[in-house]
């Protein structure tokens, strides 16, 4: 995974009066916190924090007033009509040590002809390193036929990535359109004959 860095300050200023001066200042309130420290409150560029963040689990290198910091997004806020990012928790990390996130799947090739994909889940939680984690988690459907599933363990893992869900999770299933399987059940009953209606 790549590593952002990015040039953060120390807050001073607190409230929504702050937070609102800030963004006016295309700066983003954050706040970094972990292994016991008291939380820093900083503020952070706002362009290249959002371009940072569009990466899911992304590493991030914080200088703050010439101190540096390894962080991950733990939290983050947005408006819920801009999307624009309001906040960000952080969560301080070390080289070497590990951490539970949540992996986005990622679909690779097409099921067979006729048939459809349905992903049950969306993400997958895993421990990992906190310098080595994996953006997405890829799982191959190429020729996939009707009434095939796909569980977690059938997920190829970068080496030291651990599941944290039942190996027997469901994550995709492979099923025929609900047109093709209403017709199916259409044709499996008799049509009513002459004699049979008029009786009715």
């Amino acid at each position: 995974m790549s590593d952002q860095k990015l040039a953060a300050e120390v807050r001073s200023e607190f409230g929504k009066g702050a937070a609102r001066r800030a963004r006016r200042n295309e700066q983003i309130p954050a706040v970094i916190y972990g292994h016991g420290a008291e939380p820093m409150h900083i503020l952070l560029p706002a362009k290249a924090t959002t371009l940072a963040l569009r990466t899911s689990n992304a590493l991030l290198t914080l200088d703050v007033d010439g101190e540096q910091h390894l962080a991950l997004a733990k939290d983050i806020q947005r408006d819920p009509l801009l999307q624009i990012i309001e906040h960000v928790d952080l969560l301080t990390v070390r080289k070497g040590e590990k951490v539970h996130v949540d992996v986005n799947i990622h679909i690779e090739g097409e099921v067979a002809p006729g048939a459809i994909l349905d992903l049950e889940e969306f993400t997958v939680a895993v421990e990992a390193d906190a310098t080595a984690l994996p953006e997405t988690l890829t799982i191959n459907v190429e020729g996939r036929q009707v009434g095939e599933h796909i569980y977690a363990r059938d997920i190829e893992l970068p080496q030291g990535t651990t599941l944290l869900i039942e190996g027997d999770t469901l994550i995709a299933a492979v099923s025929a359109p609900a047109v093709a399987a209403e017709a199916e059940e259409g044709a499996g009953e008799t049509a009513a004959t002459p004699a049979e209606e008029s009786a009715e």
